[in-house]
């Protein structure tokens, strides 16, 4: 018996909406699984998921990982909804997202990364629950990817533990018109939602090239935003001027990976 199942990238916070927002993109890791006899690694972060559902004896594990590391785009989240998805197929079991999420949200730790690992679309995550709210973005994902990388926990470090009561309510607004722009499809709002002063000044310095880039919106572009904790960046562009802004970037941005995705439609899945 052999199962197959992939996950999709993410991208979370989408500026304001932080611990909270999260889309996921079409760029997949995979895992595949086939009864066989021999150690398990349970240190691996996967078959410590697998295990939430159903125990790892008898199964042999593949992984294959093609979403970048500490680059803020859930490849840690990709490979806890590969493992829990996996464990109950492996149990015959059907997955269910929310269920799933409440097994898994301690051991990965990002509520807004998990949810749309494993439900796919535009999701929303909060106390254990998450609503897909959307097939789509407004805008289409070109992301910058550059060669450093970031630790979650330290950028969670850089965050102050009280923020002005300004800076609270500006960001509580730009979220509002951020979940009403993703729940519509309206690119005007969403473009009017994309700013943040909860999370994104505090990891600016990790993430130099967000600034510029929003000082010079590349051809088409609507808005900028850190990827989770960075350094990645995703800059939203009109959908019929991606393959333009992404040009522009990899003229300005020689040293960084640059990528077009798309909203991955699925979350976690059998991969046949």
């Amino acid at each position: 018996m052999t199962l197959r199942v992939r996950a999709p990238a993410t991208t979370a916070n989408v500026g304001p909406g932080f611990d909270c927002v999260g889309i996921a993109l079409d760029l997949w890791n995979e895992v595949e699984l086939e009864r066989a006899d021999g150690p398990v690694d349970r240190a691996h972060l996967g078959v410590r998921a697998f295990e939430r559902v159903t125990p790892a004896d008898g199964w042999s594990f593949h992984w294959r990982d093609r979403i970048p590391r500490l680059r803020g785009l859930g490849s840690s989240a990709a490979t806890v909804a590969l493992g829990l998805v996996a464990g109950e197929l492996a149990r015959g079991g059907t997955p269910d997202p929310e269920t799933l999420l409440a097994a898994g949200v301690d051991l990965e730790g990002h509520a807004d990364n998990l949810a749309p690992a494993l439900a796919g679309g535009v999701c929303l995550a909060w106390d254990g629950h998450l609503a897909r709210i959307g097939d789509s973005a407004p805008a289409a994902a070109v992301v910058l990817v550059p060669e450093t990388t970031v630790s979650t926990e330290e950028s969670r470090r850089a965050l102050p533990a009280t923020v002005p009561h300004e800076d609270a309510a500006a960001t509580a607004g730009r979220a509002a018109l951020l979940g009403a722009a993703l729940a519509s499809g309206s690119r005007e709002l969403f473009a009017a939602a994309l700013h943040d002063r909860l999370h994104e000044p505090y990891r600016a310095e990790a993430a130099p090239w967000l600034a510029e880039i929003r000082r010079r919106l590349p051809v088409g572009a609507v808005g900028a935003t850190l990827s989770g904790s960075g350094p990645s960046i995703v800059v939203w562009s009109d959908h019929d001027q991606a393959a333009a802004c992404a040009a522009e970037l990899e003229e300005r941005f020689p040293r960084a990976q640059i990528l077009q995705l798309a909203v991955a439609e699925q979350g976690a899945v059998s991969a046949h």
